[in-house]
């Protein structure tokens, strides 16, 4: 295999394994950053456009989030990366200490089917704001990035949509090695860890393949990508099942725009530490909390009157704070501090729900504590052999629950 030096040391980057799970792959561990430490596993809250809508910087560190996410694609887009760097970069920008990670936006580049025109070069689209054509290419991704100054940044990959066929997945996955080496290339910050992605499709060889050739080019960090676009949950946990093993034990492997309580648990099985999505917000702004494993809708008539707070054992500010009749009455008023307060929970539950299962990697009984997680509720099963496709069942769960 031709192999790609890595030119950036990286220095400032390390993870460390502080336990293992003796019945699974799950472990729990710390990945430094120039920013601070991100003990794993771990949730983080999606700030697409600097901000974690509807949340300040200052709600967002109280709900204990330690990394969080911006968007290349909607950055450039607006107010564009040269005012960002001017700022400071991201940090400095948006206000906010901690590590940042920044998405190549290769996924939402991708998402716009009838605006914009894949070669070997990059992608040629329109912007959706102003109209204006831009050329996206590996080299473009990572000079925004590096000006966006993120501790983490994503390498510029093909998404392949669900469902696509054999050869278009084919295409797309070498596209997206081929890109990453161009990646690899153009990265020039010492103080930045530029991932890798792991593309794929639902062809469990094809996703085998990938991880083996990305291994080889011994990048800081490596993430599983294309999943939650529309494939039923089960086919995510086949990927993910098949894929992480793969990858390297002495650095962070993410999944990227996965955040429900099943789908993470079952990943930091296969031995997954980070996660991304964006439904801790999108669920507030429909009215929708997230409590104690189950889905609310806090504009239901039976909250109108309901006194007592969202979750009597959660630590933040709206349940110290606030009832459910209360946060009812805002959602139903459409009030925007109701969906504030809502957010705010959300990602609190969500950062709660890894911080657990971190504490019962350390404690030896994460397989029992999460029993009910980490069993399957889809029986589709796999049609044939590793390189077959997993099955047709579709899942409104990952479909609406998709990242970002």
């Amino acid at each position: 295999m031709e192999r790609v030096s890595f030119p950036i040391a990286a220095l400032s980057f390390s993870f460390t394994c502080q336990a293992r799970c003796s019945h699974s792959h799950a472990r729990a561990g710390v990945f430094e950053t120039p920013h601070g430490p991100v003990e794993t596993p771990r949730f983080m809250p999606v700030g697409t456009l600097g901000t974690v809508k509807g949340v300040t910087t200052a709600q967002l560190k109280e709900t204990q989030a330690e990394m969080i996410l911006a968007n290349t694609y909607h950055l450039h887009l607006l107010p564009g990366e040269d005012i960002v760097s001017k700022a400071g970069g991201l940090h400095g920008f948006m206000n906010w200490d901690g590590p940042i990670l920044t998405d190549s936006g290769g996924f939402q580049v991708f998402s716009l089917s009838e605006l914009r025109t894949i070669s070997e070069e990059g992608v040629t689209f329109k912007s959706p704001r102003d109209g204006r054509v831009i050329n996206m290419t590996p080299e473009h991704s990572i000079g925004i990035q590096n000006k966006l100054g993120a501790d983490v940044i994503m390498a510029f990959d093909e998404c392949p949509p669900y469902p696509a066929t054999r050869e278009e997945v084919t295409a797309a996955t070498e596209r997206t090695y081929r890109w990453l080496k161009r990646c690899v290339v153009a990265h020039k910050r010492e103080d930045q860890a530029l991932f890798g992605i792991v593309q794929g499709g639902c062809y469990l060889d094809l996703r085998q393949a990938a991880a083996k050739q990305l291994v080889e080019l011994d990048l800081p960090g490596y993430a599983i990508g294309g999943v939650s676009v529309g494939e039923p949950a089960e086919f995510i946990h086949r990927i993910v099942d098949a894929t992480a093993p793969l990858l390297p034990e002495n650095k962070p492997r993410y999944l990227m725009g996965v955040g429900t309580y099943r789908e993470m648990a079952r990943a930091i099985a296969a031995g997954i530490d980070l996660f991304d999505c964006v439904i801790p917000t999108r669920l507030a702004r429909h009215g929708a909390v997230l409590v104690g494993g189950e889905r609310w809708n806090i504009k239901n008539a039976k909250f109108r009157e309901d006194f007592s707070s969202l979750d009597d054992s959660c630590p933040c500010y709206t349940c110290q704070n606030y009832s459910r009749a209360y946060l009812c009455h805002l959602i139903r008023a459409q009030e925007l501090v109701g969906y504030t307060l809502l957010s705010i929970h959300n990602i609190t539950e969500l950062i709660r729900f890894t911080q657990a299962i971190r504490a019962s990697i350390f404690a030896g009984t994460f397989t029992q504590d999460f029993a009910d997680w980490l069993t399957p509720v889809d029986t589709q099963a796999m049609e044939g052999e590793s390189g077959a496709r997993l099955g047709t069942e579709a899942s409104s769960e990952a479909q609406d629950e998709a990242g970002h």
